[in-house]
Formats: C-alpha cells, sequence, structure tokens
C-alpha cells in the first residue's frame, strides 16, 4: 500500500482525508498470468493500480495482435475511452505475468471526483499524465527509427526487456522479431 500511496501523491499531492477516501474504496486483488482485464469492445469499469507485475494493451491487427503499451510495478492502468467518455474500450489489457494489483471502479472514482475537488483534480492530473505518456509513443513512433526506440526502452525501463516476450516489444516497436533481432544484435 506505501508503493501506492507514494505514486498516488506524486501525481498530485492529496490531504490525509482525501487520501483516506481513495485508498478506502482500493481492494486489493492478485490475479495470474494471461488474465484479460478488459476485452476489446467492452467498457473497462475498474482503474488498476500495478503492485507487481506487467500488464500490456493490445488491438488485434488483421494478421497479429498489435502491443501499443506496457504498464510496470507504480503504473495505472485503464481503458482511456472507457475512463473519459464511459464508452467500449479499443484495446484489450492483459496481465503478462502473476500479478498484485488495487482496483477501484469506475462508478466509486468518478463519484469520488463529484464529492471532493482534491480527488477530482488528482484524476485529472492522472488523465493528463497519460496523455503526455501516449502523446510521447505516438511522436517517437514518428520520429524515431526502432533502434532508437528500443535503445531508450532499455534506458528507461530495462526490466521489461528481460520480463517481456519479444513478440510483444517487435510489435510495441513496430518491427518483425528478426528486424528486433538485428536490432539488438547491433547494439551489443
Amino acid at each position: 500500500m506505501n508503493a501506492l500511496i507514494e505514486k498516488i501523491n506524486s501525481i498530485y499531492p492529496l490531504p490525509p482525508g482525501s487520501l483516506k477516501l481513495l485508498t478506502d474504496e482500493m481492494r486489493r486483488i492478485e490475479l495470474p498470468k494471461s488474465k484479460v482485464l478488459v476485452e476489446a469492445g467492452q467498457t473497462g469499469r475498474t482503474v488498476y493500480f500495478i503492485q507487481k507485475g506487467i500488464a500490456r494493451a493490445y488491438c488485434d491487427g488483421k494478421d497479429n495482435q498489435i502491443t501499443f503499451w506496457f504498464g510496470l510495478e507504480g503504473d495505472f492502468i485503464f481503458c482511456y475511452n472507457s475512463y473519459i467518455n464511459g464508452l467500449p474500450g479499443y484495446e484489450s489489457i492483459e496481465l503478462l505475468e502473476n500479478s498484485i494489483l488495487y482496483e477501484i471502479r469506475d462508478e466509486v472514482l468518478q463519484e469520488l471526483f463529484r464529492q471532493n475537488i482534491d480527488l477530482a483534480n488528482w484524476g485529472r492530473k492522472l488523465a493528463e499524465r497519460e496523455l503526455i505518456k501516449l502523446e510521447e509513443r505516438y511522436i517517437a513512433r514518428l520520429f524515431k527509427s526502432a533502434s532508437e526506440c528500443y535503445k531508450e526502452l532499455l534506458k528507461n525501463s530495462p526490466s521489461l526487456i528481460q520480463r517481456v516476450q519479444l513478440g510483444y516489444i517487435a510489435s510495441y516497436l513496430g518491427v518483425t522479431q528478426v528486424t528486433l533481432s538485428r536490432i539488438r544484435a547491433e547494439i551489443k
């Protein structure tokens, strides 16, 4: 729970009473590897905090799955379209490891936002941070080579490379596994 509280306050520092309102509504759960938290086309009704484990978001392409983000320890994960608009998401979210998560139902969170300005501001800052991360990934895809993106991934999330199947990383980078193998060989 300490990591959760630290992460919450790093997004937007909450007064103790507001923090307690939020954490009292969060429930610790343990889920197995390969558990799909949300399927594409469903409305995601829960926000999760990863205490232990990794998740990925992906869409089904014509011939394969396309991974477009990973969530690691300390990350909040949710379907953006569901969280913001209450509509079905485009992505599926799957756990890649046995995981320990804290969850809060979206309707509970939205009610907390309506009742408490500090929590509403926290929710806004969370959405803003996620938007910036999404924008950074989008810009990187447009202007950086797969090799540059891989080097950045190595620098910013080295454990991800060791813990995630190379096929998912290749998909995330927008390359084949053969190309990813070449990139890895050039870097060594």
